[in-house]
C-alpha cells in the first residue's frame, strides 16, 4: 500500500514539475517583453533584466509622435478579427451540424474533401487567391480578409468530432415534434450545447485573425486600413532601428486584445462543459 502511494506521489510530483517548467517557458518571454517595454534603449542593450524600468512614457511618446496610428490599427484589427471569428465559427458549426445530422448523397465525399483541404498548406493557394481578388477588384479591402474565414475546414473538423461525442439526436427530434424549423433547432438548441467548443474555436480563430500579417500586408495598400500587426512591423524601419523600447511596447500593446478576448471567452469553456449532458 505504501509503495502504491509512493508511486502515485512520484507521478504527481513529476507532472507538477513538468507543468511548472512548461509554464515558466511560456511566461518568461512574455514577461521579458513587458519589462523591456518599460526600459530605455541603453538599458536594453546593457542586458537582460527582470526588473521594470521607468521609460514607459518616453517609449509611448516615441510611438505616438512618429505616426504610429495605434487606435486606428486597433479598430481595423478588431473589426476584421471579430467579423471573421463570428462568421467562421457560426458557418463552420452549421456545416459540421449538417454533415453530422443529415444523411444525403455525397456526404462522405464532402467530408473527405474537407479532410483533404485541411492537409493542403494555405500558402499553396495564396498567389491564386491574390490574383482572383485583383480580378474582382477587392484588393485594398477588408472583404477578402473576412469572407474566406467562412470556409474553415479545421473548425468544421473539430466541431464535428465534438458533436459526435456530446450531441443527442433526441433533442433534435423533440424540437421537430414541437414544430421548430431546422434553423431554429440549430440556433436555439444546438448552439448553447456547443458553447464550450465554440468558445475554444473562437479563441483560436480570433488570435489567428488578429496576428495575421502576410495576407493584409499583400492586399492592403492604404495605410489607414493597416492592421495592428502591420503597424508594429513598421516599427522596424530605419527611424525605429534603435528604439527597441518602443518596439517592445508596440508589441506588448498588440497582445492586450488577445488576452482580453481569451479571458472573456475562456469562462464559457468552463461553465458550458456540462451543458450538453443528457441522460437517456
Amino acid at each position: 500500500m505504501n509503495k502504491a502511494r509512493q508511486s502515485l506521489f512520484m507521478k504527481r510530483f513529476v507532472v507538477y514539475v513538468l507543468m511548472i517548467l512548461f509554464a515558466f517557458i511560456a511566461i518568461v518571454p512574455v514577461y521579458l517583453m513587458l519589462i523591456n517595454a518599460t526600459r530605455s534603449n541603453a538599458q536594453i542593450n546593457a542586458g537582460i533584466s527582470f526588473l521594470p524600468g521607468g521609460n514607459t512614457m518616453s517609449n509611448w511618446r516615441n510611438l505616438t509622435n512618429r505616426n504610429f496610428q495605434i487606435w486606428q490599427g486597433f479598430s481595423n484589427s478588431a473589426f476584421i478579427a471579430i467579423c471573421s471569428t463570428l462568421l467562421g465559427v457560426y458557418f463552420s458549426a452549421l456545416t459540421a451540424y449538417a454533415i453530422h445530422v443529415y444523411r444525403f448523397k455525397g456526404r462522405n465525399l464532402l467530408w473527405a474533401f474537407i479532410l483533404i483541404v485541411i492537409m493542403i498548406p494555405g500558402t499553396l493557394s495564396f498567389i491564386g487567391f491574390y490574383q482572383f481578388m485583383a480580378k474582382i477588384h477587392l484588393t485594398n479591402n477588408f472583404v477578402p480578409l473576412i469572407i474566406p474565414s467562412i470556409a474553415s475546414a479545421g473548425i468544421v473538423l473539430f466541431l464535428k468530432q465534438y458533436m459526435e461525442s456530446i450531441l443527442s439526436f433526441e433533442l433534435i427530434d423533440a424540437g421537430r415534434i414541437d414544430g421548430a424549423s431546422e434553423f431554429r433547432i440549430f440556433n436555439t438548441v444546438m448552439l448553447p450545447i456547443l458553447t464550450p467548443a465554440l468558445a475554444a474555436q473562437s479563441i483560436f480563430s480570433f488570435i489567428g485573425s488578429w496576428n495575421n500579417f502576410m495576407i493584409p500586408f499583400v492586399l492592403l495598400s492604404d495605410q489607414k486600413k493597416y492592421t495592428l500587426p502591420m503597424l508594429v512591423q513598421t516599427l522596424r524601419g530605419d527611424i525605429y532601428r534603435t528604439e527597441y523600447g518602443s518596439i517592445y511596447l508596440g508589441i506588448a500593446v498588440s497582445l492586450v486584445p488577445i488576452l482580453v478576448f481569451y479571458a472573456f471567452m475562456s469562462r464559457y469553456i468552463i461553465s458550458g462543459i456540462t451543458m450538453g449532458g443528457v441522460k437517456e
